[in-house]
């Protein structure tokens, strides 16, 4: 028997729904699902890891845009920010895949925490 969330969906679907725009479906979806502990985990998971690379391409992005080193770091930079949005579209597949095949797949690090905090 297939286990539904709370949005009505199965929990896999509900978990790789919680990828589609990143955090803010996440967000979404961490805040009304409150007991699915696999739903939970790929919504917190897909929060922070989609945070951490908006952060740190804003980030990056600032530094190209200060007068003088701006333009010398933008060299390296801008291959560095079209490599992460490469990494940011390919987890995002990546990780909807796993999420809706009904795997717990952790990204380093985060994975973890995020584990921790699921399982609390």
């Amino acid at each position: 028997m297939e286990k539904k969330s709370i949005l009505g969906l199965s929990e896999n679907a509900a978990a790789a729904l919680s990828y589609v725009v990143g955090p803010f479906s996440g967000i979404v979806v961490l805040i009304m699902e409150r007991e699915n502990k696999f739903v939970r985990f790929h919504a917190l998971q897909s929060t922070l890891w989609f945070m951490m690379l908006w952060v740190v391409g804003w980030v990056l992005g600032m530094v190209t845009g200060l007068p003088l080193i701006g333009g010398l770091l933008g060299i390296i930079i801008t291959p560095v920010l079209v490599i992460g949005w490469i990494l940011n579209f390919a987890s995002k597949v990546f990780l909807i895949l796993k999420a809706y095949q009904g795997a717990t797949f952790k990204i380093p690090i985060i994975g973890d925490v995020v584990w921790s905090q699921v399982n609390k």
